[in-house]
């Protein structure tokens, strides 16, 4: 299995011919990912990359029915409306690759979302891998290897690191999520995790966070209460900030005592979820963690 996207999947790009659009396509289409159309207004006819062009979403679905997936490289001003439109039109999962869209504009459109039905992922996202099998996203496919570790992301380039760091170690993944470094996201680490838990091919979970906010913290408590639950391993960038330092991501924002370092590790900690000190260590503690979880399980 593998979540979010696989070999079933078959993708819309809207912003297609766009620099990003049409570079990441064109990336997509080699790693072997089932690019069927792309949108741009005023530009049906053409074709970028062998891939034909609509004017918008819906006669894009018309010649195209099996599309089940959008990816927006559309600019800030108008990713809302393009969102809205895939909505609309009746599909179910949308990457949002656009950042700097704004807080209230985020919060209209998940809402609506989330009454239809459609799973949103970002915005401000590196996108979903599920290696082998599909990408749709724009992350560098080589530091992705098959397996069955999950991996969930704030920051798009700790999930490459992360990523890269485990095929080093031996260990493979089964579906990186980016959930996007903006304040607000469509995804939460509980959602992917839940997702997760329910797949097949992932035996453990790496939560990958950062300095700012409170979703690690809400992932702890969430965990804390679970029953059964597969392992989770976590590692959290900004050990070495200091105080009063904000990341570059929107959401990396310290208010008080939440979102520091200390509250995130001691949250985590506290709820059973090893917490890597260096990315070299992630290895080690899932190497520890599924050695467990054997042992747990055997008869």
């Amino acid at each position: 299995m593998a979540i979010l996207v696989d070999e079933n999947t078959r993708v819309l790009v809207q912003g297609i011919t766009g620099r990003q659009g049409s570079t990441h396509t064109l990336e997509m289409l080699k790693y072997g990912t089932k690019v069927v159309a792309g949108v741009t207004p005023g530009r049906q006819g053409e074709k970028v990359h062998g891939v034909p062009v609509y004017n918008d979403v819906f006669s894009a679905l018309e010649e195209h029915p099996e599309i089940n997936t959008s990816i927006v490289f559309v600019p800030a001003a108008n990713a809302p409306d393009a969102v809205y439109e895939a909505i609309d039109a009746g599909i179910k999962l949308i990457v949002i690759i656009t950042e700097h869209i704004p807080v209230h504009e985020t919060l209209k459109l998940i809402g609506y979302g989330k009454s239809k039905g459609v799973i949103i992922v970002g915005p401000n996202t590196p996108g979903v891998i599920s290696p082998g099998k599909c990408k749709v996203g724009i992350m560098p496919a080589d530091y992705f290897a098959a397996g069955h570790i999950g991996i969930v992301s704030r920051s798009g380039t700790l999930m490459y690191e992360v990523a890269s760091r485990l095929m080093a170690e031996g260990f493979g993944v089964s579906t990186a999520v980016g959930i996007g470094g903006d304040m607000v996201t469509a995804l939460s680490f509980e959602e992917v995790y839940s997702m997760f838990a329910q797949d097949n091919e992932t035996s453990a979970v790496v939560l990958v966070g950062e300095i700012g906010g409170s979703k690690e913290e809400r992932f702890a408590k969430y965990f804390s209460e679970l029953g059964v639950k597969k392992p989770v391993v976590a590692f959290i960038a900004g050990r070495s900030a200091p105080p009063g330092r904000r990341m570059g991501h929107a959401g990396a924002i310290v208010m008080g005592g939440v979102g520091t370092y200390a509250s995130k590790v001691e949250s985590l900690e506290a709820a059973g979820v090893p917490v890597a000190r260096s990315i070299f260590d992630i290895g080690k503690l899932l190497s520890l963690v599924l050695r467990q979880t054997r042992v747990k399980t055997s008869p």
